[in-house]
């Protein structure tokens, strides 16, 4: 991989650039035509929301997006880097220190701290003990942890969680953070301080895609793709996003929501 493209943007500040991009899979005799030839371009800073029903083909063209796996035919472009062309190591490396990916699942090691989970991603880097720390709960702090960093999973909430798979996603400075159902198995209420999070990043610049099938969810995102059978059926801009913040004034506090049950 040309280190001289590593960090290269187009000057029209495209970020991602995918051309006619498609994927099949061979079910014994069936072909399965998970993409069918989708194109799509992505500035730098956007926040983007990925959307379509079970099949849609949204969680293949995710996987392709993560460098998790390869198109049958088309080009990815990441950040002026031809992904296609990329080995099995250059793919790793392009997955630990250009993209941050959170799951629906948290994905966090069960005997292992809030900021040893963080620093995971630093492990395989040439990054000294003291700054791998350091950067860990710098991460932490982004997202409100500040005071958990020491907590173990079962010691933390499903938001909590999260928070700490997010914070894990920014320690290597990504390009793009990927987030696959990030609220699927989150509260209302916490869904919607998740999202602040990732609203509060992309304030900051950093790009985000977020794969969901929640239209509210969505509703927080500047730009909305929606898939279906394997072709983007549309691409357009949210013009009135939803502020999470003023959300979260709005909604009722657990005391008040226990004042009106009773």
């Amino acid at each position: 991989m040309d280190d001289s493209v590593t960090n290269s943007v187009s000057a029209d500040g495209t970020l991602i650039q995918i051309e006619h991009l498609t994927k099949s899979y061979q079910l014994g005799e069936v072909e399965v035509h998970a993409l069918r030839g989708v194109s799509l371009h992505v500035s730098k800073g956007e926040f983007v929301a990925i959307m379509g029903a079970s099949g849609s083909g949204k969680s293949t063209f995710m996987n392709i997006l993560g460098c998790l796996d390869k198109p049958t035919k088309g080009t990815y472009v990441l950040e002026g880097i031809d992904v296609g062309k990329l080995s099995r190591d250059e793919l790793a490396a392009i997955r630990n220190k250009k993209i941050g990916f959170v799951f629906q699942g948290f994905n966090l090691l069960s005997r292992t701290s809030a900021i040893e989970n963080v620093e995971l991603p630093m492990f395989y880097s040439t990054v000294s003990n003291k700054l791998r720390k350091a950067k860990a709960i710098e991460a932490l702090e982004k997202v409100g942890l500040a005071d958990r960093i020491h907590h173990y999973p079962n010691q933390l909430s499903g938001g909590q969680q999260q928070r700490v798979a997010i914070a894990r996603s920014l320690v290597n400075d990504p390009s793009i953070i990927l987030a696959d159902e990030p609220t699927g198995n989150l509260d209302s209420r916490t869904s919607v301080e998740v999202m602040g999070i990732f609203q509060e990043l992309n304030s900051h610049g950093i790009t985000i895609i977020l794969v969901t099938h929640e239209p509210d969810v969505a509703q927080f995102a500047k730009r909305h793709v929606v898939f279906r059978d394997g072709k983007i059926r549309a691409d357009k801009i949210n013009s009135s996003p939803k502020i999470a913040a003023e959300e979260i004034k709005s909604m009722p506090t657990i005391d008040d929501e226990t004042e009106e049950a009773a």
